[in-house]
């Protein structure tokens, strides 16, 4: 029999040990909760024209298969966005590397953290109209970023031909195509949707004739007047989120 004093210290490891493996439990159920209960959430109020947002999170400046537009517009704080449609965004980048894994991507202006007026833009005011630049492939097929900087106004200023061409580029439909595609799917399983998708009319021909037209035409509302601006160099997407 043990004497009392080695009775005393077994008891005391016993309890180290027994608190130590519900610290390990605790944090291993901490980890296992999704990262978004933690993060800040966003509110919308009022329309994509006539808005403001509180608490809005900024996109990430690049991740494995996307960049921002412009390191100096992300600093400049042009990248803001409501927190669920950041994470729809970043889901759907995730999915596009196992659904297009030799694709890269490029994102743009999306608003400002408190919405409000976006000039140039006639929207991008309550965190739920975000541009994305229109995906192309180089002379060897290859996907590249389409080129945005100040001398073409961060990309805004780029204009396809009729061949679908810029410069040595061309567009990738596919690659678009899935994108939007994904944007859906992943808006979907958050329980929201997408409003609209804005881009050039005459252009959305060819995106309807990649493998994913019958999902886009099925899903997907396009713009089917042209805007003030064309949209061949970007595509807008608008959200649906409920906004008080």
């Amino acid at each position: 029999m043990l004497p009392l004093g080695q009775h005393h210290c077994i008891y005391k490891w016993f309890l180290i040990i027994i608190n130590t493996l519900k610290m390990k439990k605790l944090i291993f159920l901490f980890l296992l909760l999704p990262l978004n209960s933690y993060a800040e959430t966003s509110t919308c109020f009022g329309t994509t024209s006539d808005g403001r947002l509180e608490n809005g999170v900024q996109l990430p400046e690049k991740g494995k298969n996307f960049v921002t537009y412009s390191s100096v517009a992300h600093l400049a704080g042009r990248t803001y966005v409501h927190s669920l449609v950041k994470n729809i965004i970043i889901n759907a980048y995730a999915a596009l590397e196992y659904e297009q894994p030799n694709k890269v991507f490029k994102y743009a202006e999306t608003g400002f953290k408190e919405g409000g007026p976006f000039k140039p833009h006639k929207t991008h005011r309550n965190g739920l109209s975000v541009d994305f630049m229109t995906p192309v492939l180089n002379t060897n097929n290859k996907s590249v970023h389409l080129p945005t900087h100040v001398l073409n106004r961060f990309g805004y200023n780029i204009k396809f031909n009729s061949k679908d061409k810029y410069q040595d580029l061309t567009i990738d439909y596919e690659a678009m195509a899935a994108h939007i595609m994904l944007l859906h799917k992943s808006a979907r399983a958050s329980g929201v949707d997408l409003w609209r998708v804005i881009f050039d009319p005459q252009l959305q021909a060819r995106l309807l004739k990649t493998k994913y037209a019958p999902y886009l035409i099925n899903n997907i509302q396009f713009s089917k007047r042209r805007s003030w601006v064309r949209h061949d160099e970007h595509y807008h997407v608008d959200f649906s989120i409920p906004c008080k």
